[in-house]
């Protein structure tokens, strides 16, 4: 009987542990951001990119524009109408440059605002 209970409860576990596991959900989406109203991200090529000024290791971190890699074409607050050139804060006709450094810059009436892309994991 002990025999039985043990492969039972073995069993159970793994059960347990497998449904846990809820495999690769992919990168995040806006979805993910615009639920929280301080959210300022852009989308480009299928990738989130959030507002990046306050991470402490970009502020005062020298970097050199590379060249303008896009452009946001439209500003949205729902998800489901994103796609790549979308923001939710940035101005439609904003220019995206890439940098030597593995961040974006979108500058806006002269400012340089540094963007991370969001990744899974």
């Amino acid at each position: 009987m002990n025999r039985w209970l043990l492969v039972v409860c073995m069993i159970l576990l793994l059960v347990f542990l497998t449904g846990c596991n809820t495999g690769y959900k992919g990168n995040p989406t806006p979805k993910d951001f615009l639920g929280n109203a301080e959210a300022d991200i852009f989308v480009l090529d299928n990738i989130v990119h959030s507002n990046a000024q306050d991470v402490d290791w970009i502020q005062g971190f020298d970097y050199t524009l590379v060249e303008q890699i896009a452009e946001i074409t439209k500003q949205s607050s729902i998800s489901w109408k994103f796609k790549s050139g979308t923001a939710n804060k940035l101005p439609a006709g904003t220019k995206i440059y890439n940098t030597d450094s593995g961040f974006l810059i979108a500058i806006v009436e002269g400012v340089e605002i540094p963007y991370l892309a969001i990744y899974e994991g």
